[in-house]
């Protein structure tokens, strides 16, 4: 949603972000920032870290993975154990890749965003509760409930305003999502067809800014296996939406057809009637009937010119 294009009223309306960026804000400010201990967190300075300089080194591009994986079990493990204050940290740490996602969401949604906004925040912190800490890239993963969570309110929030001679036509959201690789990648997750670690390697490293040396890195997994899994990922998305595509195409035809099926009916003029001319020419096997081509009937002139 682009600045011109949105309410005035949503401009100016400070949502759930403007709130978490304020109180983070407030952690980071006086003379005694809220702060990690480098010394316990592999890749950090061995010092007293401020959280928003702990910001700009975990999403410097040639921050290593590990470093941004030790980062965030520090963070998580202390806003389980802690709350409060951590758990903004946690947020506030997070709004780069937090923003971007409610961004996408409601690019193109002309309702009230604020809700999809709380509930992208919502699974992020819901996430906080349960993301396995031992496995890698961590916010990743994070980002990717709060995806998820945002997504089911914006499909919830498009099928209420949907009209209701739309809903046995249209999927719901198929006009807005326009075929966004994230909805797309979301709805086959839905489907069974991926795994959200599969969607989460597709979404990332071919329409986010991860590489796949560092999606290898993240996964535990050599270059040439993640790569090869994406493959795999990619030709079941492939075929999903080839068998999404064709069913598009055969049901429309089928519909058009039964349409068309009452007008092709037509009683054939006998072979050897007075305008078929047929029977003056002494022909004594019939040949196939066919649509007449007198004046009084152009209809039939027109059915059979319209034939596939």
């Amino acid at each position: 949603m682009n600045e011109n294009s949105t309410p005035a009223r949503l401009r100016r309306e400070p949502g759930v972000f403007d709130a978490a960026r304020t109180a983070f804000a407030w952690l980071v400010t006086g003379p005694h920032p809220v702060s990690l201990d480098g010394r316990e967190v592999r890749g950090l300075p061995p010092r007293l870290v401020p959280l928003n300089e702990v910001g700009k080194l975990t999403v410097a591009k040639g921050c290593p993975q590990e470093t941004r994986d030790a980062v965030w079990t520090a963070l998580v493990t202390r806003s389980r154990a802690e709350g409060g204050a951590w758990t903004v940290a946690c947020v506030g740490l997070a709004l780069p890749v937090l923003l971007p996602v409610a961004a996408k969401l409601t690019n193109r949604f002309r309702g009230e965003v604020h809700d999809v906004h709380a509930a992208v925040l919502t699974g992020f912190l819901e996430a906080l509760a349960d993301v396995d800490l031992a496995r890698p890239a961590i916010l990743v993963r994070l980002r990717w409930s709060a995806y998820r969570a945002g997504h089911r309110a914006l499909r919830e929030a498009l099928d209420a305003a949907a009209p209701v001679a739309d809903l046995g036509s249209r999927a719901p959201g198929a006009e807005y999502s326009g075929g966004h690789p994230d909805f797309v990648l979301l709805s086959a997750v839905d489907a069974g067809v991926l795994t959200a670690a599969e969607a989460a390697l597709i979404g990332d490293t071919r329409f986010g800014e991860m590489s796949l040396s560092e999606a290898a890195q993240a996964r535990g997994q050599t270059y040439k296996a993640t790569q090869q899994a994406r493959h795999r990922a990619e030709r079941k998305l492939a075929n999903h939406l080839d068998a999404l595509s064709e069913n598009d195409q055969i049901l429309p035809r089928r519909r058009r057809n039964a349409d068309r099926e009452p007008e092709k009916v037509r009683r054939p003029v006998s072979p050897r009637s007075p305008k078929s001319g047929v029977g003056g020419r002494g022909t004594r096997v019939p040949a196939r009937p066919r649509p007449s081509r007198s004046t009084s009937e152009p209809g039939a002139v027109q059915e059979a010119s319209s034939c596939d």
